[in-house]
This record gives C-alpha cells, structure tokens and sequence, in this order.
C-alpha cells in the first residue's frame, strides 16, 4: 500500500505583521525533517504542498535535507489554513485580532477557540467558506496528491495544524469538534503517516517528530 505523509509547516513569524514566514528555526526544522526522510531512504513520487509561503518554503526545506534540492513541488490551494481572521472577525464583530494578542494573549486564544467552535457547529454568519466546505477542499486535495500513487509510492504533502486536524478527524471518523484539539496539539514539522489503500485509508501514526526529539534540539519541539 501507499503511504501518505502529511507535515505540518515549519515555526512560522507568529506575532508578526507577516505570520505566513518561516522562522530561522522553522527552516531548520524542515532541513532536519529532510535528513530524517533521507535516512529512512524515502523517495517521494509526489510532493504537494499548499500555496502559502510557509508551507511551501518548509516543502522545499524539507526536499534541501534530503539533497534533493530544485526537486518539483506540485501547489493545491485546497491544501492552505484556514482563514482564522475571517473566524474571529464573524464571532466577536471586530477585525482587532492582532491587538486582542498583544493585550491578553490567554484570552485572544480562549476566544479564538470559541470562534473555531463556532465555525465548525455552522453558527457563524458572514463567512466565506464554511466548515464543510473547508472539510470538503482539503479531501479533495489530498485524493489529488494521492492519485496514480503505487502500491510502494509514498507521497509527501505539506500543510498547516487546522487541514491536518480537519483531514484526521475525517479519517479517525471522529466529533468534529476533536479536529480543534488535533489542530492545537500538532507540533511544526511533525508529521502523520497514512496507509492508502485502493478503498480505504488509515491512520498509522499521528504527530511524531522523531527528527527533534535527540540530544541538543528540545529546543525546537514548538507549537506555532
């Protein structure tokens, strides 16, 4: 069977005016991902990633740790986060996100939790794309990644925490609601590992970072 591997973008420039920018750290997350692959003697028969810049610049970081520079990274939009502006501005009525941050940042993240639930139990008006409609996009994206893919092919997709918690909440058959607490738990540049098969998927492991946890990189076991 095939095996799909979905990681999460490398530590992005949270707080900052542009969040969509990898970090120092979050480059070298997705090189020691690379070289984690590399050792695994991983050749990927697609590599597809969102069209953000972080999840495209962790893409080929990750193909830069596997010597595999220049390699093509293929682009689904269907692959990109959520809008998380367009959440918190339908369920509070103000466009104020990155001021609420900055004032009290455990309240930003207990409100934005209560817009995310919001938006997946359908009660928020004025959105432009729906929790079932998000959901709908990010499969499509990845029965796109995973076409033509060989019973020993493994493809590699690049994505963000809230695709990921949609996409396993799907595959684990799970509460929608559980896709926040996968979303919020998944770790930059872990990855999970599905088995495809001709008719069904299955979740073999989820969140691992196995290319951070050894001697001198804790450090760089990071959330956001």
């Amino acid at each position: 069977m095939a095996r799909l591997f979905i990681v999460r973008h490398g530590q992005a420039s949270f707080g900052e005016a542009n969040y969509d920018r990898l970090s120092d750290l979050g480059w070298q997350q997705a090189r020691w991902l690379g070289e984690y692959f590399g050792e695994r003697e991983l050749d990927f028969h697609r590599v597809v990633a969102g069209s953000l810049q972080r999840q495209q610049d962790t893409a080929k970081g990750i193909l830069e740790g596997m010597a595999r520079v220049g390699a093509d990274v293929s682009t689904h939009p269907g692959l990109n986060e959520y809008d998380g502006e367009m959440m918190y501005r339908a369920f509070t009525g103000s466009g104020d996100q990155h001021v609420h941050q900055a004032r009290d940042f455990k309240d930003y993240w207990r409100t934005f939790r209560a817009a995310y639930e919001a938006w997946i139990d359908d009660r928020l008006t004025d959105v432009t794309e729906t929790w079932g409609d998000f959901g709908q996009r990010i499969e499509n994206a990845i029965d796109h990644a995973c076409e033509g893919a060989g019973r020993d092919d493994a493809v590699l997709v690049v994505t963000s925490g809230g695709v990921i918690g949609s996409a396993l909440t799907r595959l684990l058959e799970g509460p929608e609601r559980g896709a926040i607490h996968l979303n919020f738990q998944f770790r930059n540049t872990a990855f999970c590992e599905v088995i495809v098969g001709s008719s069904a998927r299955r979740v073999l492991n989820f969140n691992n970072a196995p290319h951070l946890e050894r001697p001198g990189r804790r450090h760089a076991l990071t959330h956001v």
